[in-house]
C-alpha cells in the first residue's frame, strides 16, 4: 500500500514539475513513477508492487475481453431468428474463502451477460450460477473455476 501512495506522490510531483495536472499528464507521471519504483525494487531483490500492479492490469484485460465476448454472444443470440441459448444452473466449487473474494468473484461473474450468480451455500464452498449457454456442464464449470475464480484469487491474495 505504501508503494501505491509513493507512486501517487510521484505522479503528483510529475504534475507539479510539468505545470499541468491534467489527467493525461498525471497518468504519464504515474507510469513513470511505476517504472522508477519497479527498477528501485528490483535492485533491492524483488518487486512486489510492480508484480501486483501487472497482475491487476492483466486481470482487467482478461475481464474486459471476457465481457466483450459475452456481450457479442448475447447480441448474436438476440439478433438470431432462433435462440441459441440453453439455460441451466451449475454448482461451482469455490476456492475463495473470504467474504471479499466470494463477493468480488460472484459480482464480476454476474456482470458478464449470460451468467448470473444465484446463491452461495451455507458452508460457503459452492456458488450456484445460472448460465444462458450451458452446453457442456464440465467445460462451463472448468471455464469459470479456472478462468474467473483463479484470476480473482490471484489478484486478491
Amino acid at each position: 500500500m505504501t508503494s501505491l501512495l509513493l507512486n501517487l506522490v510521484l505522479a503528483l510531483t510529475w504534475g507539479a514539475m510539468t505545470g499541468s495536472f491534467a489527467v493525461e499528464n498525471l497518468v504519464i507521471g504515474f507510469a513513470i513513477g511505476f517504472l522508477v519504483l519497479y527498477v528501485a525494487q528490483r535492485r533491492g531483490g524483488r518487486a512486489p508492487y510492480a508484480t501486483r500492479v501487472l497482475e491487476v492490469l492483466g486481470f482487467v484485460g482478461f475481464y474486459l475481453w471476457e465481457l466483450l465476448l459475452a456481450n457479442l454472444r448475447v447480441a448474436h443470440d438476440v439478433l438470431s431468428p432462433r435462440p441459441m441459448s440453453r439455460p441451466g444452473i451449475i454448482a461451482i466449487r469455490l476456492d475463495s474463502r473470504t467474504d471479499a473474494e466470494i463477493t468480488l468473484f460472484a459480482n464480476l461473474l454476474t456482470m458478464t451477460p449470460g451468467d448470473l450468480s444465484i446463491d452461495v451455500s451455507t458452508d460457503r464452498k459452492v456458488l450456484y450460477v445460472h448460465s444462458l449457454y450451458l452446453f457442456d456442464i464440465e467445460e462451463a464449470r472448468a471455464e469459470i473455476e479456472e478462468g474467473f475464480e483463479a484470476r480473482v484469487l490471484k489478484v486478491m491474495r
